[in-house]
């Protein structure tokens, strides 16, 4: 065995996958500043800014992509600030968004955003261009493959790129898209289309919108992130004990049974402990295994590391205690892997 091999075990996806799995998504402290999703964001607002506007939609991570009925606040997926989630979304559900999809979705949800935040849909000529806005809406439509009277953008399956043709609110988040879209080329791509009508109308309608102010600022926020007390594992609709037998690097359990919950008034990070105690912890490991430093090392800041993403606590009487705690844990998983080759 090395310390390579014992690395490879802490940091394999087997192992990442059952952590996250187990874990609430509101406890996972996703956010979008400095994560994958923020260059898509800044991006979208350069758009924006390019044409013009002052209003720039807020954006909030949730479940899936979309905006509130009539609310100018933008939901996307949260596993898009993290490319761990990414590679497990795309695992369990098949597909992933790529960047030009992301992109396409970002325009189309700043059509609705401005749509609400304007109440464009009141105005007389909205709904001679577009329809009623009130039209009951319905998830499965039959679109006219062939139509021209739309323009052609998202793909959703099982329907092409005909989504516009779903309802009059996505008609306009739809044509929208492809204006606000740089170098789309739209008065030239659709030129003999009936559809180049609603551009145009669009075009017209941004121009005298986008120096104002919403009408409407409503912030209505539907399942974020911080509201999802559900585990991902709960989120996927999967048990997450099918991945255990995998997950040969995984310590949570361990740890929680040395850190549980307490309703003690003063709590100390436990986190705290492992910093503190690491030159004993590395020697009493190093003694009571057969382990080297290094391999006894990897297992301890895979300790230290879980303890501080599980925010792990400890009453501040019990000091002595779980100093004790910590170093039987240490030394039992470096035994458990000289043995068995896994941490639990």
């Amino acid at each position: 065995m090395s310390a390579s091999n014992v690395k490879s075990l802490v940091q394999s996806w087997e192992t990442v996958r059952f952590e996250l799995l187990n874990r609430k998504i509101s406890d996972l402290g996703l956010k979008i500043e400095g994560s994958p999703a923020e260059p898509f964001v800044q991006r979208l607002r350069r758009e924006l800014e390019a044409k013009g506007f002052i209003f720039k939609p807020g954006i909030y991570l949730t479940d899936g992509w979309g905006c509130p009925d009539r609310t100018p606040v933008i939901g996307i997926p949260f596993y898009l600030a993290d490319q761990r989630l990414s590679r497990l979304e795309e695992e369990q559900n098949g597909e992933i968004e790529d960047p030009k999809t992301i992109m396409m979705l970002l325009r189309h949800e700043a059509g609705h955003a401005m749509n609400y935040a304007f109440r464009l849909w009141e105005r007389s000529s909205w709904k001679e261009i577009f329809g009623s806005f009130t039209k009951p809406y319905h998830d499965i439509f039959r679109p006219d493959r062939f139509s021209r009277q739309f323009v052609r953008h998202i793909a959703a399956h099982p329907y092409g790129r005909t989504y516009a043709q779903k309802h009059p609110d996505e008609d306009f988040a739809e044509t929208f898209a492809v204006w606000l879209a740089p170098r789309s080329d739209w008065r030239r791509r659709y030129l003999r289309w009936p559809v180049l009508r609603k551009l145009k109308y669009i075009d017209r309608l941004m121009k005298e919108i986008r120096r104002q102010k919403p009408q409407n600022l409503r912030r209505k926020m539907v399942r974020p992130i911080e509201k999802m007390n559900l585990t991902l594992a709960e989120h996927y609709g999967k048990k997450a004990d099918v991945f255990r037998r995998a997950a040969r690097g995984y310590v949570d359990d361990r740890l929680r049974e040395v850190f549980p919950p307490s309703r003690a008034e003063v709590l100390v990070p436990a986190v705290d402990l492992f910093r503190r105690r690491r030159a004993e912890l590395l020697d009493r490991v190093v003694r009571w295994s057969s382990l080297d430093e290094q391999e006894a090392e990897t297992i301890l800041r895979k300790l230290e590391s879980r303890t501080k993403t599980l925010e792990l606590r400890y009453p501040q009487g019990k000091k002595r205690a779980k100093e004790l705690d910590i170093v039987a844990l240490a030394v039992a998983l470096a035994l458990d892997y000289a043995y068995t080759g896994r941490l639990a």
